[in-house]
């Protein structure tokens, strides 16, 4: 446990974690992208009294553990190997989305804001 633990600075992997919860929900709102990617998915965009709260909650723990990997790897001196996580991931991200056939402009919102996470988290890990 401690390979994943030790010298990880949770401050920043926290910070992390909240900006890029907090980029999502400007990512995906109709001031940015979210209209176009609702039409693209298949979803209608409500207030968010309706969000799906069990993909909320799955979306932090998500996003968390991903910060948490930055900070690994920051921790580490491998930050390279993360960038490579990131791009693997939107990749993943991407491929899927067009095996579910949504519109390429979903898919390049999804797999674009995991790449977004990925700037956002990187500079934390680097100021913090």
């Amino acid at each position: 446990m401690q390979e994943i633990t030790a010298n990880v600075s949770w401050l920043a992997v926290i910070v992390g974690t909240i900006l890029s919860f907090l980029l999502g929900w400007l990512w995906y709102s109709p001031m940015l992208f979210g209209k176009k990617w609702a039409e693209g998915v298949g979803v209608e965009l409500g207030a968010a009294s309706d969000m799906p709260v069990g993909a909320m909650v799955t979306q932090l723990i998500g996003i968390f553990l991903l910060a948490w990997v930055f900070g690994v790897t920051a921790a580490n001196e491998a930050l390279l190997t993360i960038i490579l996580v990131v791009l693997t991931l939107a990749a993943l991200i991407f491929s899927g989305g067009m095996f579910a056939k949504k519109s390429m402009y979903a898919v390049y919102t999804e797999s674009g804001f995991i790449i977004a996470m990925g700037v956002v988290m990187f500079l934390v890990q680097a100021v913090l």
